[in-house]
C-alpha cells in the first residue's frame, strides 16, 4: 500500500494514497455557520462544493500551520448511507509517501473514542506514524451538517 504522510504537530500521520483523490495548495474557503471549529469550510472544485476540515484543528485544536508543506488533500469519503464524496483535509507537511503493507501497523494499545479516525501505528525509523482512517473521521452531526439531504429544486 501507498500512504501520504503527513504532520499533525510533531507526530507523523499517514493516510491510504488509495482514498486521496487530488493535493492541493490550500485554497480559501466559505465558512459553514454553526459547524465545528476545525470545520475550515466548503470549498469549490470542479463544479462541486467540498466541505474541508482542518485535522490540526481536529486533533488539538490548534490550526495548521501556513507552511510551503501544508496541503488540502481531497479524499474519497462516503457519508453513513450515502454515494462517495470529496471531502478536503488541510494537514501540514505533507511531503512525503511510504509503501508499506497494511500489517506493518499495529494497535496502538489506546482506546481513542473521542478520536476514532486514529487507527493503529508502524514503527518507521526513529519514530511512529500512525494512520487516519478517513471513513472514521465524522460522527453522525457533522456528516449531516456537511453533506445534507439534497432537496428537490
Amino acid at each position: 500500500m501507498l500512504f501520504l504522510i503527513f504532520q499533525i504537530g510533531n507526530e507523523r500521520y499517514a493516510l491510504d494514497a488509495a482514498q486521496v483523490a487530488v493535493v492541493l495548495p490550500p485554497a480559501p474557503c466559505k465558512q459553514v455557520p454553526e459547524a465545528p471549529p476545525w470545520v475550515r469550510g466548503i470549498f469549490s472544485h470542479e463544479g462541486s462544493n467540498v466541505p474541508v476540515l482542518d485535522v490540526s484543528m481536529l486533533a488539538l485544536g490548534t490550526p495548521a500551520a501556513a507552511r510551503l508543506s501544508t496541503r488540502m488533500v481531497l479524499v474519497r469519503y462516503t457519508p453513513e448511507g450515502k454515494t462517495p464524496q470529496l471531502l478536503g483535509l488541510i494537514v501540514e507537511r505533507a511531503t512525503d509517501t511510504l509503501r508499506c503493507e497494511a500489517a506493518d501497523f499495529t494497535g496502538s494499545g489506546l482506546a481513542h473514542d473521542n478520536a476514532r479516525y486514529l487507527g493503529p501505528v508502524m514503527r518507521h525509523g526513529d519514530s511512529l506514524i500512525q494512520w487516519v482512517k478517513v471513513a472514521d473521521m465524522l460522527d453522525a452531526e457533522v456528516q449531516a451538517l456537511l453533506f445534507p439531504e439534497e432537496s428537490p429544486a
